[in-house]
């Protein structure tokens, strides 16, 4: 008897050894009943019969086993999907659910080949066939109990960023109310100072925390574009800068038209997040940069600083999320989670823009941000 015969004539007897193996799996499985149990295996192992029976030729089946087969099988893959995402929602870990596949696989062989009274050359490639089937249902399941884990986790991060404000909003507000109405000398107001300065720090990085979860979870960052000053926005950002850092004094030049349709807060956020990514990893705090410049159509920003250049195998993930610099990795210290110069490809993305970086021994470090003076309009499909 052919495999896919087999198969589909023995599912429920497959199914219930599914069942039992999947009960040895605890905690998860003590509260989980038959149902819950047998999941999507009889989908499953239909499917993969299905499949067995479509004609496949030698270079399909060689593409199909590097995982670069043109066409999958929908069934199969929605319920390897499914069981990944209802496995994931019951507690089992990934070691957990991969054994499912393990013992469905050799339980099937198994049973197969003990009823199988003159096997030929046919009944190997039937074998092949059926392990082709699995290994798409395990890539499915994997990949889409990988993406819940994601998720949840993301989803995590989101509540407890928006948790955290509430209370360094507290902080902020008790400190500020201390350093303008109590008299405060000596170690007192230099305490309240440091507060004042490490709730700013933490602030900005639950900020950018959110930023990174919001783009994880797929959303786009969202922008009110209004008519503004980028200069006057700079020179802001430049104050802020210096009262949490008094020994900085960034320069800015203007020249041009710096007005535009853009969103304030988000421009102070990439503002504020250059700025402090120069000011860290500059050799001189007073000698960090900023020039605006406008043309009739776009406006362009850099910022500058000395010190050690960026090295060359760095450069292609700078704007990556969690990314730390050598400096970080070696344990000098930080406020950063890696996030800044993430958040600011992403505000620049959102206005339709361009950020560029060079980075040499010679010159420095100069981040380039070039804006168009209006965010066009995304057309929906």
């Amino acid at each position: 008897m052919r495999l896919s015969e087999f198969i589909v004539l023995n599912v429920d007897r497959i199914v219930d050894e599914w069942e039992q193996f999947a009960k040895t799996i605890t905690p998860a499985a003590d509260t989980m009943d038959s149902v819950a149990l047998r999941d999507h295996a009889r989908s499953i192992l239909l499917a993969s019969a299905r499949d067995m029976n479509k004609p496949q030729t030698p270079s399909e089946q060689a593409a199909k086993a590097r995982g670069e087969g043109p066409e999958k099988t929908p069934s199969l893959d929605e319920a390897g999907a499914s069981h990944g995402e209802l496995r994931h929602t019951v507690g089992f870990d990934l070691v957990q659910m991969t054994s499912e596949f393990r013992h469905l696989r050799a339980c099937v062989i198994r049973l197969w080949v003990d009823s199988l009274e003159s096997p030929d050359l046919t009944y190997f490639q039937d074998m092949i066939r059926f392990n082709e089937a699995i290994d798409e249902a395990l890539a499915e399941s994997t990949a889409t109990y990988a993406e819940q884990v994601n998720r949840s986790r993301d989803i995590f991060l989101a509540i407890l960023g928006h948790d955290l404000r509430a209370p360094l909003q507290a902080v902020s507000m008790s400190t500020e109310i201390l350093l303008r109405k109590a008299t405060l000398e000596g170690d007192a107001l230099k305490c309240a100072i440091n507060i004042k300065r490490g709730t700013g720090h933490l602030a900005m990085m639950v900020s950018d925390l959110l930023e990174l979860v919001r783009s994880r979870l797929g959303k786009s960052l969202p922008i009110e574009p209004a008519s503004m000053d980028l200069a006057e926005v700079a020179q802001e950002a430049i104050a802020r800068a210096c009262a949490g850092q008094p020994e900085c004094d960034p320069t800015l030049t203007i020249t041009g038209d710096t007005h535009g349709a853009w969103d304030p807060r988000r421009l102070d956020q990439m503002l504020q997040n250059l700025i402090g990514n120069a000011l860290q990893h500059g050799s001189n705090k007073r000698e960090v940069t900023l020039t605006l410049s406008g043309d009739a159509h776009s406006v362009r920003l850099t910022v500058h600083n000395d010190g050690l250049p960026i090295p060359v195998d760095a450069i292609p993930t700078l704007f990556d999320p969690l990314v730390r610099s050598a400096s970080e990795e070696l344990g000098e210290p930080t406020t950063s989670l890696g996030l800044g110069l993430f958040i600011v490809k992403q505000v620049v993305d959102a206005h339709q823009g361009t950020i560029e970086i060079s980075s040499n021994e010679a010159d420095g470090t100069t981040f380039t941000v070039v804006l168009p003076r209006k965010v066009q309009t995304r057309q929906h499909t």
